[in-house]
């Protein structure tokens, strides 16, 4: 007997159900982040706030951190596999797939090369001086550059989202003549706001309510640029 799930249509649900489980551990710590341990952290005292940094901190992050690893790769693995039933990245599906996975890709990037190296140091710091030492001099400027990269993961999270839903669930006629203009777009927006999460200043996404805006905005944004452009 022939088992679904031993088929390329069965390995591509089994490796979106994988992408969505740790899409959840990977978004779900990010909004947990920004939306509620941040609103504490800036109302509660001292003490409380450096155990938080050294006890709840580096668990949280080491969820977070492989949740986007592995979220990353189950992702590659199921655009390999769905040239295998019938999807192609050539056509209007692969348009939509790739806006989304480009913004993923930036998000992972900023969680394994900004936020996490950036926590270490913050983490470290408040550890030394718990135990009596100094603190450390760049922990602020690095908690600062966290913050920054983690708002804007949160701004890319929304137009992520709707893309990846968008691909095999909202149809759009395209002229897939203008991919390569489409695609020039996407990366002058993409690339002014990656430039702004590594060397910018929070701006419109300080305030929780601030970066949900925004990203609803750029939503808009990039999709009636595809509208348009395509």
């Amino acid at each position: 007997m022939e088992m679904a799930i031993f088929s390329y249509p069965g390995l591509h649900f089994v490796l979106k159900w994988l992408h969505i489980f740790f899409g959840i551990m990977w978004i779900g710590h990010l909004y947990y982040f920004n939306f509620t341990q941040g609103t504490f952290m800036a109302q509660t005292d001292a003490p409380t706030k450096s155990q938080v940094q050294q006890k709840l901190l580096p668990v949280a992050l080491y969820w977070f951190r492989w949740g986007a690893m592995w979220t990353f790769v189950s992702g590659l693995l199921m655009l390999h596999t769905a040239s295998k039933i019938g999807f192609s990245i050539q056509g209007d599906w692969g348009v939509k797939i790739l806006t989304g996975a480009a913004f993923g890709t930036l998000m992972w990037a900023n969680v394994w090369f900004q936020i996490w190296p950036k926590q270490k140091i913050v983490i470290q710091s408040a550890t030394q001086v718990a135990g009596g030492g100094s603190a450390i001099p760049e922990a602020a400027a690095a908690g600062a550059a966290a913050l920054l990269a983690s708002r804007t993961n949160t701004l890319f999270s929304i137009p992520m989202l709707f893309f990846m839903v968008a691909a095999p669930h909202l149809s759009i006629e395209m002229d897939l003549a203008n991919q390569t203009t489409y695609y020039i777009f996407l990366l002058v927006v993409l690339g002014a706001l990656e430039y702004n999460a590594l060397k910018g200043k929070l701006g419109p996404i300080t305030t929780v309510k601030g970066v949900i805006t925004a990203g609803f905005i750029l939503t808009a944004v990039v999709y009636f640029g595809m509208e348009v452009i395509l």
